[in-house]
């Protein structure tokens, strides 16, 4: 559902060195969020799976791929999920992600969305990806809002219980194509994905532990991993969390609009307020994730500390 991330060549070529002192420090303010969040679960479930998507410079000292990785942060997280890095919105490869992500896939599985407009290139696609040893989840244009249930590649019956060892996954948080939850569970555990991201919630109730037992085991037996999809850098108006009374500057932490997504906002995602919705605490975001029986969390919009200061 992510599809406006930025393709800045680099956080270091910005024309202003304002912006770039105030991105970089909000790089590092996201890379301890995470860091936080991550120590927050493992100190609950030991096993618990982390996946921020986009934001690759995370993963480096100062956000700085020159500079090497920032371990701390590493040893937070089991991978990073990508959208669009073979075939970008210009239908180009992005060569300043892919030669950050192949400096990190040794270490962490790398997990690519690649929405794919252009019926014939598909296979490339995938070929791509799997050359660099990246899964990749291939969808077309109606697909663009995760909301379709593709062909699966590399179809398996291993048992995976590692994030390292999945060949493929299965990226479905947009439930609108089904009026019962039954019909949606249902079909995902009718698949031999390795791994599945949905959201926590369908529609407005979340998902029972039993409920996702149920998707930990692919159709021909093999056990797989479910994460639950969650925004940490922006604040959604239509989740349990929402006061209808807030607005862009009340709460001050609500900072600006998120281009696109009318039922979104970018946050100051290093205040202690939000930061209290979101872990922490048996009320926050990730307790309610740990108690329906996830795997782990899929972390969307890590690169907020961009967009706060850019575009």
């Amino acid at each position: 559902m992510r599809k406006y991330f930025y393709t800045a060549s680099c956080l270091f070529l910005f024309c202003s060195s304002s912006k770039e002192s105030k991105t970089v420090t909000a790089g590092l303010k996201m890379q301890d969020f995470v860091v936080g969040l991550s120590k927050y679960a493992r100190g609950i479930d030991p096993d618990f799976i982390v996946v921020p998507q986009n934001g690759a410079e995370l993963a480096f000292t100062k956000l700085n791929p020159d500079a090497g990785v920032n371990k701390t942060y590493m040893d937070a997280i089991d991978g990073f999920g990508i959208e669009e890095l073979f075939f970008n919105e210009k239908g180009k490869v992005d060569k300043y992600r892919l030669g950050m992500l192949q400096k990190l896939q040794a270490q962490k599985k790398v997990m690519v969305s690649e929405l794919i407009t252009k019926e014939d290139a598909t296979q490339e696609i995938i070929a791509q990806n799997e050359k660099e040893n990246f899964l990749c989840f291939p969808r077309s244009a109606a697909n663009e809002d995760y909301k379709e249930i593709p062909a699966i590649t590399n179809e398996n019956t291993n048992d995976i219980t590692k994030l390292a060892d999945a060949k493929n996954y299965l990226y479905l948080i947009n439930s609108s194509n089904y009026k019962q939850r039954f019909y949606y569970l249902k079909d995902i555990a009718q698949t031999n994905y390795d791994v599945v991201i949905i959201d926590l919630f369908f529609h407005t109730k979340p998902f029972t532990p039993d409920e996702i037992k149920q998707l930990q085991t692919k159709a021909n037996g093999g056990k797989r991993i479910v994460l639950a999809y969650i925004s940490i850098g922006s604040a959604e108006n239509f989740r349990y969390y929402w006061d209808g009374n807030w607005i862009v500057g009340d709460p001050k932490w609500i900072k600006k609009k998120y281009e696109g997504y009318r039922d979104e906002f970018y946050v100051e995602y290093w205040n202690p307020e939000w930061q209290k919705i979101i872990y922490g605490n048996d009320q926050s975001y990730m307790k309610k994730i740990l108690d329906a029986g996830f795997d782990g969390a899929y972390l969307d919009n890590v690169e907020a500390y961009y967009f706060l200061y850019n575009k």
